[in-house]
């Protein structure tokens, strides 16, 4: 396949109060006897859209896309109170017994996949299989690539504009000094450094940039909780005990079939972390896409998707 599924729309739409304070959005689409198969938006903050729905066959699939904590229409809309990776995969099996299903696959892209995988090496018995795209591990490593010194080598000229919220003495800590600027009580500090750290994303996530996305991702709602979000989760390490925690973890889905798909120029994420999870999971298949970056919405990659998906349901 070279195209998506048609849009359809959701045959239901719910909120699930998962604690006290946060509530999360939930849609299903497809056929709700189908096999059960869960979306992971990517970020952490970046919401889901409809279309996401569009990489499952419907006659085939029981379709499930949800905001995760503080973002899209869950609420309260970006918060950070009791949002870290471990509540996220207590909420990924929350959404599984609410649905009384007994087990998920799971799709999952960028955070997306490192959502997958610790959701997986969690309840290694609740998955059945995983198609994952633009692998990020969650690494220290990854982290600085990406907002100190990597990426930066590619894209210098967005770097700089990345860089212009803060000043030349809060450049020492680029991620520690922009979440005192996302939190902070000025509602134009917070925009502005919002708006430059979703949109530096933005500009290097096609292998051929995309100056229609870059300004949609600068958009202020969108930009408040993507931003805000990351950066929270970045500044703590994803919550992983250890850096290198999936890695060492990854032995308890050594049963899990997966697809793994990337992009050669990803620049958001490095190639180098697909390959090392392909190494350490001798089950999955690694599927290196020579001409694209890091979107899915890359025709390599999207087809590879689809290929993916379709290869599971048969």
């Amino acid at each position: 396949m070279t195209e998506l599924y048609p849009e359809i729309k959701a045959f239901n739409t719910f909120e699930l109060s998962v604690t006290e304070i946060h509530t999360i959005h939930i849609e299903q689409y497809g056929n709700p006897e189908g096999q059960p198969v869960i979306f992971l938006h990517g970020g952490p903050g970046g919401g889901i859209n409809p279309s996401n729905a569009q990489f499952f066959d419907p006659k085939k699939f029981h379709i499930i896309l949800f905001d995760q904590r503080g973002c899209g229409q869950s609420k309260p809309f970006a918060e950070l109170k009791e949002n870290d990776t471990w509540s996220l995969v207590g909420d990924i099996d929350s959404i599984r017994k609410h649905l009384n299903i007994d087990k998920l696959a799971v799709f999952g892209g960028s955070w997306g996949s490192t959502l997958a995988l610790a959701y997986a090496i969690t309840h290694p018995d609740k998955v059945d299989w995983l198609v994952l795209r633009g692998i990020f591990l969650g690494t220290n490593r990854e982290i600085k690539h990406l907002y100190v010194d990597g990426a930066s080598r590619f894209f210098p000229e967005e770097f700089e504009k990345f860089l212009a919220p803060l000043d030349e003495s809060e450049r020492d800590d680029i991620i520690g000094n922009y979440y005192k600027k996302l939190c902070s009580d000025d509602k134009g500090v917070r925009q502005t450094a919002a708006k430059a750290w979703s949109q530096w994303e933005g500009s290097i996530l096609k292998l051929i940039p995309d100056v229609e996305l870059i300004e949609e991702m600068g958009g202020d709602k969108f930009a408040e909780a993507f931003a805000r979000i990351e950066c929270h989760y970045f500044r703590n390490s994803c919550f992983f005990e250890a850096t290198d925690y999936i890695l060492h973890n990854v032995h308890r889905i050594k049963h899990i079939p997966g697809i793994i798909i990337h992009g050669r120029y990803d620049v958001v994420c490095a190639m180098e972390s697909a390959w090392q999870l392909h190494k350490a999971w001798p089950q999955s298949t690694l599927k290196i896409i020579d001409n694209a970056g890091h979107s899915s919405a890359e025709p390599g990659i999207r087809n590879e998707l689809l290929a993916a998906v379709q290869h599971f349901s048969n």
